[in-house]
């Protein structure tokens, strides 16, 4: 355990700086020269909100850990991924993060949504106390799968953003299954059907005109999170173009997953090394100060990030991405479908229109999965058997 808990803290190490290379550097779908770009890649970085382990948080369930530093970091992976959803949604891609400026509110509200108490949305409390009905007892670590089924039972409760989340499982993508999870949201017959708001009015906490803005929408944003296993117990070399485009790909959330027994959020790559924001960091946890705003310096990486060999990744991962319209969305199925195309390029997963027959779960869009269902999923992801091994702290 000990071996397994020391952070940066601890060693000390220099963070090694973008390598001079001709190669072009991808951060979650954008092209960056490291010759004449540099400044930019480091703020693009440092703008990703950053999730570590934690020390002296509440309790978490009132009675277990306050800390969740040697089992959490798939936890936290499994934040920064759908913090960059969040931000996506509510900041936009091009918003970026520089440290003294006042920030506007939607971040704050972002940024508090992950914050370590029981009532914030996507906490370390949430997750760990939804992952006991996963099977996963506080203070277990999380595979990739479990963590992204954990974060789509939290988002039915952030009417705040109102996203659509999907989780492709099999290895496929069913287009109709997502139509019909997005476009669920009805539009106003009249002026009637829709009453007017005091504008100061919150909702769940946070601004109601995105609530009723989302009562009008006829597509719901989405959240593509796809669990697959890219190999046994290393990546298949074939997948690793797959693996590339993704990050090339404009509605890309990156990927969460890692090497054996440490989880890391890759956000990008450069030449044949993925580039990786990385939770094990223990800090103290954060409150407001008494004028009621947020510390927020601690939630952005603020040195070189990590960088490692594709070849290093456990084939165990969840790719993910952000479709704000169907508009986007059908352009990454365009995407996929060109790169699908491409000679010497093995696809990661099938996109079909329609759900295949052979499908064990006919009901994709349950937010909980089956016993049966759940038990073979935890056996495939979760595997604790050695010739399985994934993620583990």
């Amino acid at each position: 355990l000990f071996l397994a808990t020391l952070t940066y803290d601890t060693l000390r190490f220099e963070y090694e700086d973008f390598p001079e290379t001709k190669e072009p550097v991808w951060i979650l779908g954008r092209e960056y020269s490291v010759f004449t770009e540099k400044e930019e890649i480091l703020l693009d970085v440092t703008s990703r909100l950053w999730f570590t382990y934690r020390k002296n948080f509440p309790a978490i369930g009132g009675t277990g850990p306050t800390s969740d530093t040697g089992w959490g970091c798939m936890l936290r992976c499994g934040q920064m991924i759908f913090a960059q959803a969040l931000v996506c949604r509510h900041l936009g891609r091009d918003w970026r993060w520089i440290k003294g400026k006042r920030q506007m509110d939607n971040y704050f509200s972002v940024l508090n949504a992950f914050i370590d108490k029981k009532d914030s949305y996507y906490s370390i409390h949430q997750i760990a106390q939804m992952g006991v009905g996963e099977g996963k007892s506080i203070g277990q670590w999380y595979g990739p799968n479990t963590v992204a089924q954990v974060l789509k039972k939290l988002a039915a409760f952030d009417t705040w953003s109102s996203l659509a989340v999907h989780i492709a499982m099999d290895n496929t993508v069913v287009m109709e299954e997502i139509r019909r999870l997005c476009q669920s949201n009805l539009p106003c017959a009249g002026a009637a059907a829709c009453p007017a708001v005091e504008p100061d009015v919150l909702y769940n906490g946070y601004p109601e005109e995105a609530g009723v803005r989302d009562r009008l929408s006829l597509w719901k944003p989405l959240v593509l999170l796809i669990p697959l296993r890219l190999g046994l117990t290393e990546i298949n070399e074939a997948y690793i173009e797959t693996l590339k485009h993704c990050f090339m790909m404009p509605q890309s959330l990156g990927v969460i997953g890692g090497k054996p027994n440490s989880a890391h959020y890759f956000i990008g790559y450069v030449g044949e090394e993925l580039i990786y924001l990385d939770p094990h960091t223990t800090q103290p946890a954060v409150e407001p100060n008494g004028s009621g705003c947020l510390p927020d310096e601690s939630f952005h990486c603020q040195h070189p990030p990590c960088r490692m060999s594709i070849a290093e990744l456990d084939p165990s991962i969840a790719v993910g991405f952000f479709c704000n319209t169907e508009e986007d969305f059908n352009n990454w199925c365009q995407q996929i479908r060109k790169l699908s195309l491409v000679r010497g390029v093995l696809p990661m997963f099938e996109l079909v229109e329609r759900q295949p027959s052979h499908f064990s779960n006919p009901d994709v869009l349950n937010l909980t999965p089956d016993s049966s269902d759940a038990d073979r999923l935890e056996r495939f992801f979760d595997s604790e058997d050695e010739d399985f091994e994934i993620l583990s702290l």
